[in-house]
């Protein structure tokens, strides 16, 4: 298995709050920005099966597995950045112009289905623009 990778992953999700909120991207080569490379997009958590059916996961990690894929995959760097924009709007605090949409594990009380259907309401507007 990966236990090592396993233990790196959990350990660094402190940094940003949760794990829920980390993309991850297993490439088919190196970004070099111009040439599109295949990859294996995801959360770093996996499937959580513990909360499954509970829609208290946070997407927030998938829908950012996504914008990496419009990146590396794509070559969509414009449409990956709206991306990410929408997701931070999303989550950040009302006091910095936010919408402080968040699940449980960052302390909200939303679910997993508004978060992410806030994040797509958001980026359809960005997208507008």
């Amino acid at each position: 298995e990966n236990l090592f990778g396993d233990i790196l992953s959990d350990e660094t999700s402190v940094i940003p709050g949760s794990l829920g909120l980390l993309p991850s991207a297993s490439l088919g080569g190196i970004p070099d920005g111009k040439t599109p490379i295949p990859g294996l997009y995801e959360p770093i958590h996996g499937s959580a099966p513990d909360i499954a059916g509970q829609s208290i996961a946070n997407p927030i990690g998938t829908i950012l597995s996504i914008a990496l894929m419009l990146r590396y995959s794509f070559g969509r760097e414009k449409e990956a950045k709206l991306v990410e924009e929408a997701v931070r709007i999303v989550l950040d605090g009302e006091a910095v112009g936010g919408l402080g949409f968040r699940t449980k594990d960052l302390g909200g009380e939303k679910k997993t289905n508004e978060v992410g259907e806030k994040v797509a309401e958001i980026l359809a507007g960005l997208l507008k623009n």
